[in-house]
């Protein structure tokens, strides 16, 4: 159960008198300008008005209930007309912003104006205001100062990644963690279903993916120890349950790509159907972490016919530009050894190159088969940087996790490119040197200072290369991570800082001015009962039940 805060716990968290809007959010607006004349006076008197279609009221009425939540207040939501429009809060479109996700905000005594050139730009605009608000105990009004606000973002993809296979999480949580993006601003859930460890989606076609693949036997305890817990775990989102979802993230702007991982990662799927794999098993759902030898048979017709009629269930499940086809960690061992796949190397007169063996360009192959698969569906492939070894063409975006270099390479190269580099970007990292008052993760040490410090763009890129670079995106991979509140802890206020990466400039960022403006988000954290990190604030961490 959620912790609630007590009464007297929340006031000594808040600022209990605070009755003014705060314009210097996370993720800092690119220009805020105070202006002459009176404040606005937010009370009940106000109505939020919009003009457009169900997206906008659907805006106004997020706005509206992110104000009861934060000041208590309860405004009423209209469409715009001449008696309305002045006086009140009201959402349009305007066509002169240049930027799709651009907003302006127009702040004066006789009312607030939220205009974007699309319906999510004034979301973003919304969401700015929305956490300059302050956290009030009871109904009080709020002024806001006289002010002109001109934002937009840096980058079109910003994401954010959950590994929903290794564990998983509620339908609830996963609908909390777009809750989390939309108020970081970000617009990309990249989620990752399937796994050695475990399948998540259902397929109609193919029902034992649900009955064995979904469930493994146990789970190995710890950094793979040979002690085993033998509890039978699993589970599967149903194709309602994921229909909720993607309307769910529509509706805040957020698309989600789904990661269906192939050839790699697959030792679950094999569990269900041993005749996709190169020895035809016996295969079980893996109960360790890591990297699995056994991998999809490239040289069987079956494969690829079972791989397509999975995707046609997904592009019907996802309307997202892009279906992540993985591609990294696929040992090619059982290939080489496997005489289904060494025919088909022979048939298609594959030769090994300069750095690429024989089985690794039959990878590209494989590859290259899904996306023409996939683009005769309107849709683009998306896959980890290993598929740069394999000969895709440029066609595949890449996202470079092996560090920011194969991201440089593949723009370099004309592929679009999100950068998610393990050295700034990978939450599953513990955030601190001092790991023994820690949870036990994965590895790794990325504090906060290092996630802000993340720069995209190659140095020396030229203006060419820097257009592939789409955008950021942070992964958290759940090994280790098997409840929500680990994996809000491993996220916030991480997801803060990442944040700035993706919104702002380059120039406008400030890692000490960050760490002011980042309180107020602590604070919502606290209101909402999140259990997040506190590495920046040393005089919260570790305090509490233990009375340090």
């Amino acid at each position: 159960m959620r912790k609630v805060l007590t009464a007297l716990a929340f006031m000594a968290a808040i600022v209990c008198h605070a009755t003014e809007a705060d314009y210097r959010v996370v993720p800092l607006p690119q220009s805020i300008n105070s202006v002459k004349g009176e404040p606005f006076v937010l009370d009940e008197t106000r109505q939020i008005v919009y003009q457009g279609d169900e997206n906008m009221a659907r805006n106004a009425r997020f706005f509206a209930d992110y104000i009861a939540e934060k000041t208590h207040l309860s405004l009423q939501v209209a469409a715009a007309d001449k008696k309305n429009v002045k006086g009140n809060v009201l959402l349009g479109i305007d066509s002169k912003i240049q930027e799709a996700e651009g907003y302006r905000i127009e702040v004066s005594a006789k009312g607030v104006r939220v205009m974007g050139s699309t319906p999510a730009g004034v979301f973003y605009g919304i969401q700015t205001l929305r956490k300059s608000l302050p956290l009030q105990e009871a109904k009080a009004a709020v002024t806001l100062p006289a002010a002109l606000i001109t934002d937009a973002p840096r980058f079109s993809y910003r994401g954010m990644h959950l590994d929903c296979a290794r564990h998983m999480f509620s339908v609830d949580f996963v609908k909390e963690y777009i809750d989390l993006l939309a108020l970081h601003n970000m617009n990309r859930f990249h989620w990752h279903l399937t796994e050695d460890q475990g399948w998540r989606i259902e397929i109609k076609k193919y029902p034992r993916l649900a009955e064995v693949a979904a469930w493994r036997s146990g789970t190995t305890l710890s950094h793979n120890s040979d002690v085993d817990d033998g509890i039978r775990y699993g589970g599967y989102y149903t194709q309602a349950q994921i229909r909720e979802i993607v309307k769910y993230a529509a509706d805040r702007y957020v698309e989600i790509i789904p990661e269906i991982d192939m050839p790699g990662h697959m030792l679950a799927v094999l569990a269900a159907y041993p005749e996709l794999g190169c020895t035809g098993g016996p295969y079980e759902v893996g109960h360790f972490w890591g990297v699995y030898r056994d991998i999809l048979c490239a040289g069987n017709p079956k494969v690829y016919e079972f791989l397509k009629d999975v995707l046609d269930e997904v592009c019907d499940l996802f309307p997202s530009e892009y279906i992540h086809i993985g591609g990294d960690e696929a040992p090619k061992m059982k290939w080489k050894e496997c005489p289904k796949c060494q025919a088909m190397i022979q048939k298609l007169g594959i030769q090994a190159g300069e750095k690429q063996s024989k089985e690794d360009r039959l990878q590209g192959y494989f590859a290259m088969e899904m996306q023409k698969y996939l683009a005769g569906k309107g849709r683009k492939i998306i896959g980890w940087d290993e598929l740069l070894e394999c000969n895709v063409d440029q066609t595949a975006a890449i996202m470079s996790w092996r560090g920011a270099g194969p991201g440089a390479e593949a723009a370099a190269k004309g592929h679009d490119v999100v950068m998610s580099p393990n050295s700034h970007a990978y939450f599953d990292h513990y955030q601190t040197d001092k790991q023994w008052n820690e949870p036990l993760l994965i590895g790794g040490n990325l504090p906060i200072e290092k996630t802000y410090s993340l720069e995209p763009i190659p140095e020396g890129a030229s203006a060419e290369t820097a257009a592939h670079i789409l955008g950021v995106q942070a992964n958290l991979w759940t090994e280790y991570i098997g409840c929500n509140q680990l994996a809000e802890y491993q996220i916030l206020p991480r997801m803060g800082a990442l944040c700035e990466v993706q919104w702002m400039q380059p120039d406008k960022k400030d890692f000490k001015d960050f760490v002011k403006r980042v309180e107020s988000l602590r604070l919502y954290y606290e209101f909402k009962g999140y259990t997040y990190a506190k590495h920046l604030w040393p005089e919260l961490y570790l305090k509490g039940s233990r009375g340090l």
